[in-house]
């Protein structure tokens, strides 16, 4: 069954102030904050120490204006939603209650809230966000489709930045600690064979080159080569693709032979292979 979309914003996801009914936009209440544990499917692994502490001071001074986001999670504890920067800075200020809205969400929203909350503040970088619609697909079985639908961004982009997980460990790494950009890291994407992927990111890296330099190395090397997609005159069921590719959420092309044919089902991580996998066999 196809997933509602929660919305495009923030604004659609988390509440604006003042207290309302759980049922709606969540309540609000003051909470200790050692009942309050981390979210285990927040986004962001690189927090910086001096924009925390500046955080913390500002903090001492100001309060926390926007409350944190939580649910329940039982024996009095709440599981933090959205707000994690601000729960730390809080800890570090010394502050031993803080504003929290508490919200009935499911797992997934819970990705999704973290998830835009990080986007929209552009404090994730591309690996985080890569490994973010990750596993919205593989934990929660979204297809591409949904998940630009339910963060406000073009499906283009999110397949682009999905496919970062299938780089390998150190390009990821670098790309993580910004001494790649996204765009070099697509470049490499273009390579098929590992260690060319390798050879050519160090070189970025040691040579401080740009993405157009990057890319003239890059298409300078042999490649395999690609398969020639059908028109769309020689297309033989161009009805039965559309309706496969609504029903699995990803590209799919029936080519017809002499005495029967192929369907090719694309996919863009290893994660979508798994979704798909899990959908065709039920």
């Amino acid at each position: 069954m196809e997933k509602r979309a929660l919305g495009k914003g923030l604004d659609a996801l988390l509440p604006t102030g003042g207290t309302k009914p759980s049922g709606a936009g969540g309540e609000s209440q003051q909470v200790p904050i050692e009942q309050i544990i981390p979210n285990r499917y927040q986004p962001r692994t690189d927090f910086h120490e001096t924009e925390l502490n500046q955080l913390a001071d500002s903090l001492k001074q100001h309060g926390i204006l926007q409350p944190l986001v939580v649910r329940r999670k039982g024996d009095g504890f709440f599981e933090l939603i959205a707000g994690e920067r601000r729960l730390r800075a809080a800890k570090l200020a010394g502050m031993r209650h803080v504003p929290v809205t508490i919200r009935n969400s499911t797992d997934e929203q819970a990705l999704i809230l973290a998830l835009l909350e990080n986007l929209q503040r552009e404090d994730l970088n591309p690996m985080e966000a890569a490994r973010a619609y990750q596993r919205m697909a593989k934990e929660f079985g979204l297809t591409q489709d949904i998940i630009a639908q339910q963060i406000g961004k073009d499906r283009s982009s999110i397949a682009n930045i999905a496919r970062l997980v299938n780089l390998p460990n150190e390009i990821q790494s670098l790309v993580e600690s910004g001494q790649l950009s996204s765009g070099h890291a697509k470049v490499l994407l273009s390579l098929t064979k590992m260690d060319a992927q390798l050879k050519l990111a160090r070189h970025i890296v040691s040579a401080q080159l740009s993405v157009r330099q990057a890319e003239r190395l890059a298409n300078s090397q042999p490649r395999a080569a690609k398969p020639k997609r059908l028109s769309q005159a020689a297309r033989a069921y161009p009805d039965v693709e559309e309706r496969l590719q609504r029903r699995l959420g990803t590209r799919v092309s029936i080519v017809k032979g002499r005495s029967g044919g192929q369907i090719q089902i694309d996919y863009f991580t290893p994660a979508e292979l798994d979704r798909l996998v899990e959908l065709l066999l039920g």
